[in-house]
């Protein structure tokens, strides 16, 4: 792994932007910058970008390359499961997938009662809340106890997510009665092949968000990301029942601590902190910890070691986005 030091040195030429003329549809969001293709292709490009609260907070080395290739390695372990986007990885942090529109919902899959945001099950259970997403919880229940079974707990996409039951997806017509069925059923199976693939490392997957949509002929296909440590939480699961029993917060391999540093200091992304006109300031060590907790994640997951590509990436990934052109 590289050594802090190292991580330090790259924190200034984090890939935070691709600068690059392009003469067709460019959209950008809060890590990923999409580039449309002529012929119902994309080019995925996945920066640095740190993102929690549904806001930018900083840049750390080489996320984008592991949120790229361990969404890679994913795609390809559950390709049986449910068809997916993913045509080719031709860079470290770019991904060429099929075109697909998008369904409007995130798929929250919750193995656990964990989370400091505003949608996640322990934040409202412990605001009092018992009747969360449609599920009836019991009192007693302590913060990351595992849950019964593995739930859904889906939420719409827009600036701001909003907590939905899975009932309201068809009432809504977000989605359609049968394809919100075949969504959920590949949703707890490739999380229940995620749970076990991440123990066999030695981890535990809590829970994780999926994206889905439709390919232009018609299929329902796996888009975006899969088991991330954006897009999921890991706990490290040698530790986590004795962690638990002292009241402490499991070992994690993904940001909710960095979440919890933000939370800490009295920022949740709804406003100023601490009488500040915004969020805290990461410091360095906060960044190469992130940093070293995506490198490690990934090592975990995948068996293999991490190969840090070129850095700075910026005119590397511009030159494989220019081959395509």
């Amino acid at each position: 792994m590289l050594d802090i030091e190292n991580l330090k040195s790259h924190i200034p030429h984090a890939l935070k932007r691709i600068d690059i003329a392009w003469p067709y549809a460019h959209a950008s969001g809060k890590v990923r910058e999409s580039f449309a293709l002529p012929d119902k292709r994309r080019l995925l490009v996945t920066t640095d970008r740190l993102s929690a609260f549904d806001r930018i907070l900083a840049a750390a080395p080489f996320k984008g390359q592991v949120l790229n290739q361990l969404s890679a390695f994913w795609f390809e372990r559950t390709r049986d499961i449910i068809p997916n986007h993913v045509l080719d990885v031709p860079d470290p942090n770019v991904l060429l997938a099929a075109e697909c529109e998008p369904f409007p919902i995130e798929v929250i899959v919750r193995g656990y009662i964990s989370g400091v945001t505003k949608t996640a099950l322990w934040y409202r259970y412990s605001l009092g809340e018992r009747s969360i997403y449609g599920y009836d919880f019991p009192d007693g229940l302590q913060k990351n106890d595992a849950l019964p079974a593995p739930i859904i707990t889906p939420t719409t996409k827009g600036e701001h997510d909003e907590r939905i039951t899975c009932d309201e997806v068809v009432e809504r017509g977000l989605l359609d009665a049968a394809t919100w069925a075949q969504v959920q059923a590949a949703a707890l199976a490739i999380f229940a092949r995620g749970q076990a693939i991440a123990r066999k490392g030695g981890l535990i997957l809590v829970d994780t968000k999926y994206e889905f949509g439709r390919a232009p002929d018609g299929r329902v296909m796996l888009i975006d990301e899969v088991h991330t440590p954006d897009s999921s939480r890991f706990w490290v699961a040698e530790t986590y029942e004795a962690r638990r029993a002292a009241g402490e917060e499991p070992d994690n391999f993904d940001k909710e601590f960095l979440r919890l540093w933000y939370a800490e200091r009295g920022y949740r992304g709804d406003g100023a902190s601490l009488g500040s006109d915004g969020p805290p300031v990461p410091t360095d060590e906060l960044i190469t910890q992130v940093s070293q907790r995506y490198i490690a994640c990934y090592e975990k997951l995948t068996g293999k070691p991490f190969e840090p590509s070129v850095y700075p990436a910026e005119e590397r990934v511009s030159q494989t986005l220019r081959s395509f052109l």
